[in-house]
């Protein structure tokens, strides 16, 4: 005899899932980590506070990205939170154009503070991260940074994700 199940019970398939996360609101971010010629990054829609004291945070990066290997050796990474003036940036960092690794720093203004890691120089949140520690899920890994240096350019302003898009948010 076969036991029939409610759908509420059927595996999630990916699309169905990938078209709920779509309608998630997300802050867009590019974390960013190496140093010089042997630099990467990429955008995620997800940084989360995971402490205030100490400052920490959280992010997810997909282990086959050409990112997570810098940021397992050279054990910094940037969090550099965007605002709607940084859509171009967005797109690099998101690899339109098949753009990768250096070349997507091009077109915008860099520094950095403590850990060497490149933080936007006006990005609307800018956080400079030793790597505490990674975990294995999936495909991807959480972070857990300790935050070493903080920087703000606050215009009121954010850019985030929804509905499979860059969007302006305004305060």
């Amino acid at each position: 005899m076969t036991e029939s199940r409610s759908p509420e019970e059927l595996p999630v398939s990916i699309a169905d899932f990938r078209a709920a996360m779509r309608l998630i609101v997300g802050n867009v971010s590019v974390i960013t980590a190496g140093i010089g010629e042997d630099r990467s990054g990429l955008v995620v829609i997800s940084v989360v506070l995971l402490s205030a004291e100490p400052p920490k945070v959280i992010a997810s990066v997909n282990r086959s990205s050409s990112t997570w290997p810098l940021i397992e050796r050279f054990r910094h990474f940037g969090v550099n939170s965007l605002g709607p003036r940084h859509q171009r940036v967005a797109e690099r960092f998101s690899g339109f154009g098949g753009i990768k690794g250096k070349d997507r720093y091009e077109g915008a203004e860099w520094t950095t503070l403590k850990t060497g890691a490149a933080l936007l120089s006006d990005a609307v949140a800018a956080f400079d991260c030793s790597l505490d520690e990674m975990i294995d899920r999936g495909a991807h890994s959480i972070i857990i940074g300790s935050v070493e240096a903080v920087r703000t350019c606050d215009a009121g302003q954010a850019l985030v994700y929804w509905r499979g898009g860059y969007r302006p948010l305004d305060a």
